[in-house]
């Protein structure tokens, strides 16, 4: 058990599993502002032109009852719901996924790119800071270079 314990810790407290976790979290916060901005930003310029609201759109699949009241005012029958198929919910969570692919695929895009140019700063850098060879280094070439090509 101790030794299972100890495997524990060392999985959990490595730096990719917390990291992992931080991005997780960061994630989870990131999908309720996209959430905000599909729901509150975007969808109410198309219920403007067109008087559409997406989460009103639904199939009635069985509708609801209203609640039965006697004259005394006791409750006869409940009320029971519509059963509605939303596919406007679904509509607005499908632009919420693409909002997030997009904003993913610009971010990892950005990322490369300053990967790729920090790489490029890196070998330059390397290559001002190599010494020029050496006369030695430079005969010692040639004269690799002719055995090379005498073979």
């Amino acid at each position: 058990m101790a030794k299972f314990i100890e495997e524990f810790k060392e999985f959990a407290f490595k730096g990719n599993v917390v990291d992992m976790a931080v991005g997780v979290i960061i994630g989870a916060a990131f999908g309720k502002i996209v959430s905000s901005v599909v729901a509150d930003l975007i969808m109410p310029l198309f219920a403007a032109m067109g008087g559409l609201k997406t989460n009103d759109l639904n199939i009635v699949l069985k509708p609801g009852v209203p609640e039965v009241v006697d004259e005394a005012g006791n409750v006869v029958k409940e009320a029971i719901e519509a059963i509605t198929w939303n596919y406007g919910a679904f509509i607005q969570n499908v632009l919420d996924f693409f909002i997030v692919v997009i904003f993913l695929f610009l971010m990892i895009k950005g990322i490369a790119k300053l990967s790729s140019l920090r790489k490029k700063k890196e070998a330059e850098e390397v290559a001002a800071a190599a010494p020029e060879p050496t006369k030695e280094e430079m005969l010692l070439t040639e004269i690799r270079d002719l055995l090379k090509e005498k073979k």
